[in-house]
Order: C-alpha cells, then structure tokens, then sequence
C-alpha cells in the first residue's frame, strides 16, 4: 500500500502515462467522472491530482473542455554557434538558426537608454548607473512566444557605433556590425540559470502555472574589454541549448 496521499497517486500514475506517451502531446486526458471511477477516488482527491500536474507544467486546464497534455515543439538552440561569424548566416543568428530548422521567426523590437543595473554593470566592467544602450527583442517561432534578448552596450561603444542606438534593427546583425566597425568579438562568457518567471516574463512569454524560465547571460568581449552583456530568457519548455566543445569526429547520427 502506497503511503503518498491518494491524489499524488493519481498525479504520479497520469505523470508516468504521459512521459510514455500514452497520453501524447495535445492530446485531451479521461474526464474527472472517469478519473474518479479509475482511481476509486472522490472529485477533490482527482482535481488536486490534476492541479498538481497543471503546477508542474505538463498539462493545461480550459473551461468546459478538461484537461490536455501541454503540447509544444522544442527549439534547440547551438550555443556555439550563436553569433559565430564562421557560420554561413543570411541575418542575426536567431533569424538564421530558426530559419534553418524550418521554423518561422519573428520578432519585435526596441531600443532605450537606460542606467546599468549592478548586474549589467559588474559584467561590463562600468560603473552602476553609468548610462547603457538597451537592445530589446521579444521573439516568436512560429508566432508563438519563444524568448527576450536584452542586449546592454557601453556608451563608450555607442559613441563609436552609433547604429547601436538607432531604433531599428541591424539586419546583419549586431555582432558583424561591430566587427565591420573594426570592434571584434573575441570571446565570451556563458552563465546559465533556472527559475520562475517574474509577472512581466510570464506575460511577455505567455507562460503557464508551474513553467520556469532559463537565463542566458552572454558577456561579449574585444581584446581589451567587455563590449556587451545580452541576457536572453527562454521559456523553459518550449528551449533546449546545447554545446559543442573539443574534437566530436566521433560523434555521428550512424554511431
């Protein structure tokens, strides 16, 4: 006899049935009636059950029409190569890599002065307050809500491209920008975390109860010094990132 309380029963019993398949994504799961009579169980013990599942993201609640298994297509995203002028690239590197996985990108776009945030600021190496160039994209695959980019440049570096403060978008790109105006990136600095969304990203990116978010803190560098910060927020379930590292001739999709 399971000593979880019955509606976690039901919870890890729908859990399991949906991580096989059995119940794909998109697809509608039994009604409460039916739930209730699977389970032997009262209406309450079945909606905690299924709000739980609701908390943890894997399904979504409409009235008048049950529950349904969340349904999404992943988007994997090569970290590497984001911004890899070595890579064939038709426009900014979000464009192309959505693109290329024959998916539909859009995006929309703004751009403010703002003071640095300590954040900001201790990547970029400037003083808190000290005026930054804000770059700002909400981008969609598919018209569906998929990240932000906010993109932090010194007002140093504006002084010396000053399409960095212009409110449209660099068609080619920021990073060959710079690197056409003689600024090279050379390197970067990765950070990746997890957690839940404030209000305003579970806004912008539509997401549900129990979605966390991923933030992607890139830190771009010259040879003598940071030339921006881009903090990117992915919905969690909709992103995958990936990199690759050191020799990988031994991996291949017949191995």
């Amino acid at each position: 006899m399971s000593k979880q309380p019955k509606y976690r029963q039901v919870a890890d019993a729908l859990r399991r049935e949906i991580d096989s398949g059995t119940y794909a994504r998109g697809a509608r799961l039994p009604s409460e009636n039916d739930l209730q009579q699977r389970f032997d169980a009262s209406r309450n013990t079945v909606r905690n059950g299924l709000s739980l599942l609701v908390s943890e993201g894997l399904i979504t609640s409409s009235q008048g029409l049950g529950y349904e298994v969340r349904a999404h297509e992943v988007f994997e995203l090569n970290a590497s190569r984001f911004e890899n002028l070595t890579f064939p690239q038709t426009g900014d590197a979000y464009s192309t890599d959505v693109t290329n996985a024959g998916r539909r990108p859009s995006q929309t776009f703004r751009v403010e002065v703002l003071p640095s945030s300590d954040y900001v600021a201790e990547r970029l190496k400037i003083t808190a307050g000290t005026t930054t160039v804000l770059r700002f994209c909400h981008r969609y695959v598919d018209d569906v809500p998929w990240s932000t980019q906010a993109t932090y440049y010194p007002s140093w570096l504006v002084e010396e491209s000053p399409r960095l403060a212009e409110p449209g978008d660099i068609e080619e790109g920021t990073t060959r920008y710079l690197a056409s105006s003689g600024i090279e990136q050379v390197g970067y600095f990765d950070e990746v975390a997890a957690r839940m969304p404030t209000p305003e990203e579970a806004r912008l990116l539509e997401v549900g109860a129990g979605v966390p978010v991923m933030l992607w803190t890139r830190t771009g560098y010259s040879a003598e010094r940071p030339i921006r910060c881009t903090i990117t927020t992915f919905r969690g379930d909709l992103n995958r990132m990936n990199y690759e590292i050191g020799d990988l001739s031994a991996r291949s999709e017949n191995a």
